[in-house]
């Protein structure tokens, strides 16, 4: 039996979006001296707001800004008092979650159902964390009274625009530090309101100030001289850029870049839990997530059945509207990024791939693209070796665990991976001998705030959450 659903919108009257929007620094809404940019709905491509974009004295402004309520306020500020801030920022987020949760998916495209249940929960678990951390970093094993770095330059990516800002601004508030964040360009709103739920939890001005822009901004704060703490997500490429900006000098750096995950399941798994985890590994928030399981790798003897399986899941998929709650996978962020995902998609089949989509009805407006998978892959296809950052996947077979092993770290990333065996044995085997940061046994995708998050070779270096999280933002 086939069910088919009627749509269940979420309203879009619980936000309220400005025509237009300034940089948030030292506390205010300011106008800044770049040309104004648009954000748009990449469900229907329509204009959301015009955002106001920083220029190199926006920058300065900003970071000046920080400098003074790092010294005079925050700085010196006891850490029992600055996590009082921190929790009432986790609580206004939690009262106001139904509002950001909406906001995020119509200016990311990603299903309500995941801003809703994931990020938006997350957020909020990030700053109750690291609030009960900052008056316990004596204690954190980095020396009995662990000093603040100062100010923190900070870049976020557009995949989790909310999620991200609380991986950043959280640790480096409890430590004492003060923050200048730049959100990605297509994708501010959420800062933005998060800008004003720390003016209506009363944290003092300047402690977090949030500038917007594209590239040029983000460049012009890493290579700020006022800046001490420069921590980045997104691509590889930016990730070395920076890493070559700040050569030479005293900043601290933490880089959390690309992935090229690879899922491995074993031929004793529990096979529909790993289909499961297989869909969520790859077509979660349409495939933009770092870690996202883009390399399936199955022992050969049940690939035809996973295979199988797969597909008959796949089928069940529902493309549409990010703001209905049955949609399973919202719209593209970008144009951009719709075209990078369909020139290493059309590469594949080129390379002879076996690409395969199910049936699915795409909007006619918006940015989309069909959950796709390809079998017949060799090592050396691009879609095996470039991180495409969409919901496609590469599908390559196995016969020892050491061939397992062998193939997932064929790559230059190293940030998550996936293991699925009813055997603890041979979780710990494999786990030992994978080069990723992150490692699941017979789950994919599960974040907590209190266990760090990163990646070893071309996936950046650092960590994030955690204890560990904490060490980035301490002169230790």
């Amino acid at each position: 039996m086939v069910f088919e659903y009627a749509p269940a919108p979420e309203s879009r009257s619980v936000v309220d979006i400005r025509p237009s929007y300034g940089l948030f620094i030292d506390g205010e809404f300011v106008d800044g001296h770049g040309e104004p940019f648009k954000t748009i709905n990449p469900a229907d491509e329509a204009v959301l707001a015009d955002i106001a974009c920083t220029d190199e004295a926006d920058v300065d402004r900003a970071v000046k800004a920080a400098r003074t309520a790092y010294e005079k306020v925050w700085g010196p500020m006891p850490g029992a008092e600055r996590a009082k801030y921190l929790y009432r920022i986790a609580r206004i987020i939690q009262e106001r979650s139904r509002e950001l949760a909406v906001l995020e998916s119509i200016d990311n495209g990603k299903p309500i159902r995941e801003s809703r249940d994931v990020d938006v929960p997350l957020v909020a678990a990030w700053f109750f964390y690291y609030a009960g951390w900052a008056d316990k970093l004596g204690h954190a094993g980095f020396g009995p009274d662990p000093k603040p770095v100062g100010v923190a330059g900070q870049v976020i990516p557009w995949n989790f625009p909310l999620l991200m800002l609380a991986w950043k601004i959280a640790p480096a508030l409890a430590c004492g530090n003060t923050v200048v964040l730049k959100p990605a360009e297509t994708t501010p709103l959420t800062a933005l309101l998060f800008a004003d739920i720390c003016r209506q939890a009363d944290l003092p001005p300047g402690v977090v100030n949030i500038i917007t822009g594209a590239g040029e901004t983000g460049r012009a704060l890493v290579a700020h001289e006022g800046i001490d703490k420069v921590a980045f997500t997104g691509s590889t490429d930016v990730g070395r850029q920076i890493a070559r900006t700040l050569a030479g000098t005293s900043k601290k750096l933490t880089l959390e870049l690309g992935g090229k995950a690879a899922n491995i399941v074993y031929a004793d798994a529990a096979l529909d839990q790993a289909v499961e985890g297989i869909v969520n590994g790859i077509f979660f928030n349409q495939g933009h997530v770092c870690c996202a399981g883009s390399r399936l790798l199955v022992q050969e003897s049940v690939a035809d059945e996973v295979l199988e399986r797969l597909k008959a899941r796949m089928a069940t998929l529902r493309v549409g509207d990010p703001l209905d709650k049955n949609t399973d996978i919202g719209a593209i962020n970008s144009a951009a990024q719709l075209d990078k995902i369909r020139e290493l998609s059309a590469a594949g089949e080129q390379e002879g791939a076996d690409r395969w989509s199910p049936p699915c009805e795409l909007p006619d407006r918006g940015f989309w693209f069909a959950p796709t998978l390809f079998t017949g892959v060799a090592q050396s296809h691009r879609i095996a070796r470039e991180e495409i950052f969409g919901p496609v996947l590469s599908v390559l077979t196995f016969r020892t665990p050491e061939e397992a092993v062998t193939k997932a770290n064929n790559t230059p990333y190293g940030l998550s991976a996936g293991i699925w065996t009813e055997k603890g044995s041979q979780i710990l085997w494999t786990a030992q001998r994978l080069r990723a940061g992150v490692v699941w046994a017979n789950t994919f995708n599960k974040f907590d705030p209190a266990s760090p998050f990163g990646g070893y070779k071309e996936s950046g270096f650092g960590r994030e959450g955690g204890r560990h999280g904490l060490e980035a933002y301490l002169n230790v």
